[in-house]
């Protein structure tokens, strides 16, 4: 990995990348299904934390199973 790589981001650069918005990814912050870290005032998401959600199964929805 490069020195220069981004091992964080922060909330607004989160929602960005997966194409939510922010106060989705605040819901899934306090909901424990995606993981984050305070530095100081600033919460981060690591870019693991993203890429790992990503790839979990997430069940869909009794109405979307029917369309």
């Amino acid at each position: 990995m490069p020195d220069d790589a981004v091992l964080a981001v922060n909330v607004n650069e989160a929602a960005r990348r997966l194409g939510v918005s922010v106060r989705t990814i605040a819901t899934l912050v306090a909901r424990h299904e995606l993981v984050s870290r305070k530095i100081g005032r600033r919460r981060v998401i690591p870019v693991v934390a993203l890429e790992a959600f990503l790839k979990k199964d997430h069940p869909i929805p009794v109405e979307q199973k029917r369309a």
